[in-house]
């Protein structure tokens, strides 16, 4: 039976799960939100949803879930207010920016049976999948060590970062939850340096552009993240897992993966300009992943819990910056 699926929020990540959407038999979108009429008009006559307010969504009992792609702060909000109504919620990450209200929002969820699952779509990529079945396989002995590096081509404009909760919020938390995804273990310490390398005025607005981490487990297992908000030579995300018994990595992808040799030497082509050609793939295998989760009914993965596991990260890491030390959790 096909579900019936409405987005709130018709911005550039609302535009790619419309997309992702369209392409599984399985889905609908039957209706498209947004405060911004022209944005959710140009999603509905693409898609052939209808274009609806939060409250007709919320009335309407053949809508089976909904995909929250609204500003960070209205996340919580409507997390519970479609828990409530009985709908499944897909909700890009982070839950919220403060750990409190987070914690808040989950325990609402659990408290009305609520299905919540949280877009953290990396885990979904090919390559990442891969080198987590290399470790399911034991091909690479036990992880010992995870080397994540993930750099924007570019930082956003100074009206993102005053919303954005800060680079450990807004960008590291795709690090956190991918480093837990492949340690095996939780985190029980962090620590974080950054500075200010790209742009003055993200410093004035008391965020940082450049962060170094080390996480480290239980038993001593360590991730270390690599963060700039700028590359010049594209979306630079690559990540090394180290065990026992060998290594595995996934290198930078590329439009086109070619290479040409001449008398001048070796070119490839650039990478990715951004994450949503990076992670096309990703996010098609998020929306099937949800898909499953609302016709099966079993546990959501990656859950609001670990939403609240990342944040809970973020801040870590924001407190070991700010007073250089090493922040157990």
């Amino acid at each position: 039976m096909v579900k019936k699926l409405a987005l709130l929020g018709a911005g550039r990540i609302g535009k790619v799960h419309a997309k992702a959407i369209g392409e599984d038999k399985r889905a609908q979108l039957a209706a498209v939100a947004d405060p911004f009429p022209q944005a959710a008009q140009a999603i509905a006559e693409a898609t052939g949803a209808a274009v609806k307010t939060i409250e007709e969504i919320e009335a309407d009992s053949s809508i089976d879930a909904v995909l929250i792609c609204t500003p960070t702060n209205t996340h919580s909000d409507l997390i519970e207010r479609f828990s409530r109504a009985g709908k499944a919620v897909f909700c890009e990450k982070p839950v919220d920016l403060d750990v409190a209200r987070a914690e808040a929002c989950a325990e609402v969820v659990r408290s009305v049976g609520g299905r919540v699952m949280l877009g953290f779509n990396r885990r979904f990529d090919p390559h990442f999948q891969a080198v987590r079945k290399a470790i399911d396989d034991g091909r690479i002995g036990k992880v010992e060590m995870v080397t994540i590096t993930s750099r924007d081509p570019g930082a956003p404009p100074p009206e993102y970062i005053k919303v954005s909760g800060g680079i450990f919020r807004d960008m590291t938390i795709h690090d956190f939850d991918i480093a837990r995804f492949l340690l095996g273990e939780e985190i029980t310490s962090v620590m974080a340096s950054a500075a200010v390398l790209v742009d003055p005025e993200i410093g004035k607005l008391g965020d940082y552009d450049s962060a170094s981490l080390i996480l480290t487990t239980t038993s001593g297992r360590q991730a270390i993240i690599s963060n700039s908000r700028r590359a010049t030579y594209g979306y630079d995300q690559r990540i090394e897992v180290h065990g026992s018994e060998g290594s595995v990595a996934a290198e930078n992808q590329r439009p086109v993966s070619i290479e040409v040799a001449t008398k001048d030497g070796y070119t490839r082509p650039p990478l990715h300009d951004f994450f949503m050609t990076r992670y096309t793939a990703a996010y098609a295998a998020e929306i099937s992943a949800f898909l499953d989760f609302i016709e099966t009914g079993k546990a959501p993965s990656p859950s609001i819990e670990d939403g609240l596991i990342a944040l809970k990260l973020a801040d870590a890491a924001a407190r070991s910056a700010r007073d250089k030390v090493i922040v157990n959790l």
